[in-house]
């Protein structure tokens, strides 16, 4: 499978928690942010591009030639972008709604998806969405930055305007209800940032921004919530120490 594209624009580094700063913000997805966006989530995200090989590997599977993918939290647009390509090499039309609370996301994903035939941009709360003609739903590392007590009912709603064959494609940060694995797997994450270049500060730094506003579960309570929503057939399919990816399967 070939997801590569040329068309995608070089992006800037991240450099945002690189300066000591006396009043760290809560993180947000502000123009600053959208602006070192694809570098920031390439050098975050363990097996960032592996994610994406698994989600257009799994919508060439299940997309039903018809209908909506509905891209939750679309930022600058990658995922849309892998997708479209792939599926015109395969000779297959796909529809896509990105949808993103940030402006200045929307913006980014509005340039990346120009050539794009069939997608629209929404820059709404994603519990709000109107998701007549969804067949396929990605949530991203998206999920994870909605207050807890809201998710069943989102869930709920994908897997209500889901056909049956649908599917729900879910990336998560998590945690271990294990205190000592929970520290360990940790520990094994921010060895990962530094091998990308992160200095201590900006690990740091970025722990506090995210602290209270990205808020994982963990893998058993992920899937029970993901059952709890009707998605009985459920699975874990990807994971590396404290990110994974789910696929629910409407019946």
């Amino acid at each position: 499978m070939n997801t590569t594209t040329k068309t995608s624009p070089k992006t800037s580094e991240d450099k945002i928690f690189s300066h000591a700063q006396q009043n760290i913000a809560p993180f947000s997805f502000n123009q600053e942010v959208a602006d070192v966006f694809d570098d920031m989530i390439g050098r975050s995200i363990p097996f960032y591009k592996e994610i994406h090989s698994l989600i257009v590997d799994l919508v060439a599977r299940y997309y039903p030639d018809s209908g909506r993918v509905f891209d939750f939290g679309c930022s600058t647009g990658t995922t849309i972008l892998l997708l479209e390509h792939h599926m015109k090499q395969l000779g297959r039309p796909i529809s896509f709604t990105g949808v993103d609370t940030s402006a200045a996301m929307i913006e980014k994903a509005q340039a990346k998806c120009a050539h794009v035939r069939d997608v629209v941009f929404l820059g709404e709360d994603m519990t709000q969405v109107d998701l007549c003609d969804a067949s396929v739903v990605i949530l991203n590392y998206t999920l994870q930055f909605l207050k807890v007590e809201k998710r069943k009912a989102l869930l709920e709603k994908i897997y209500a305007h889901l056909p049956s064959g649908g599917i729900l494609i879910l990336s998560e940060k998590i945690r271990s209800p294990q205190a000592i694995v929970e520290s360990c797997i940790t520990d094994l994450y921010y060895d990962f940032k530094r091998r990308q270049g992160y200095s201590e500060l900006e690990i740091s730094q970025k722990r506090e921004a995210l602290e209270n506003v990205l808020i994982p579960l963990s893998p058993e309570d992920q899937l029970s919530m993901l059952r709890g929503a009707g998605f009985k057939q459920s699975e874990m399919l990807f994971r590396w120490y404290n990110f994974a990816s789910y696929l629910g399967i409407k019946e």
